[in-house]
């Protein structure tokens, strides 16, 4: 696809906010918490678990993801399917962050971010196993830490944990954000069509250019991304991103 097929103003706000984040061709990292802040208070009894190393985490992959799609843009490289992707895993991200900080009460954010670790640990024992990985000089393997995550959620009374899922994370964090669960909901469910190489968002969200005849009589559609379509993933992850970055510093100053 050449750049006269694309406009993509409506991503400026997006990649405004992402460079604003970026310092000396890295990304400006959130602070950690003040010791007498209300985030290092959900931390305190969480030890290497804290909430706040995966919400740094879930902003700096939501940042690289979303900075991506500025590169790309830049060297007018847009095709169909690339700028959901990339923004499906920003919005992601920021969501994540959200749904950390804004859990109803302190037990509530704990038993969040104690169920976020247990299912990361999860992930790495597959990956270990897959692998036949072990690990060395004295560092615990995956099944051990979720061991220690769960005596500790046993410990504080969160028990049990919950596997978190991406989509129920992104409808709770909307509201948080003051956007509408189920649009959002839907618009990432696009974006996961593309990532995914479904069908259906082929003809839901892209624009057809051309219709080129094969020579076994089926034709193949070329497309390109529908900008009407995209653009409200676009402004969800702008105020996403803000939100995550206000309400973090909020909770991250000494009281």
């Amino acid at each position: 696809m050449s750049t006269r097929d694309f406009n993509g103003a409506y991503l400026l706000p997006l990649f405004n906010e992402v460079e604003q984040a970026r310092a000396d061709g890295a990304y400006r990292q959130l602070p950690a918490p003040a010791p007498a802040s209300s985030l290092a208070t959900d931390d305190a009894p969480l030890g290497a678990y804290a909430a706040s190393h995966l919400i740094r985490a879930s902003y700096t992959a939501g940042l690289a993801h979303a900075d991506a799609l500025r590169r790309l843009t830049a060297a007018g490289e847009i095709d169909p399917t690339s700028p959901w992707t990339l923004l499906r895993g920003a919005l992601e991200n920021f969501a994540t962050g959200l749904w950390l900080l804004d859990g109803a009460g302190r037990a509530e954010r704990r038993r969040r971010a104690l169920s976020l670790w247990d299912e990361d640990m999860r992930n790495r024992h597959q990956h270990e196993q897959d692998t036949s990985h072990l690990p060395t000089g004295g560092g615990m393997s995956g099944a051990q830490r979720r061991a220690e995550i769960r005596a500790i959620a046993d410990h504080l009374a969160l028990a049990p944990l919950t596997t978190p899922r991406t989509h129920q994370i992104l409808l709770v964090a909307a509201p948080t954000a003051g956007l509408t669960a189920v649009k959002v909901g839907a618009t990432w469910r696009a974006a996961s069509g593309f990532a995914h190489g479904r069908y259906w968002p082929n003809l839901r969200a892209s624009q057809p250019r051309a219709a080129i005849p094969g020579a076994d009589g089926v034709h193949t559609v070329a497309l390109v991304i529908d900008e009407d379509q995209h653009r409200p993933l676009a402004e969800y992850c702008r105020i996403m991103l803000r939100q995550l970055q206000e309400r973090y510093h909020a909770r991250t100053q000494a009281r």
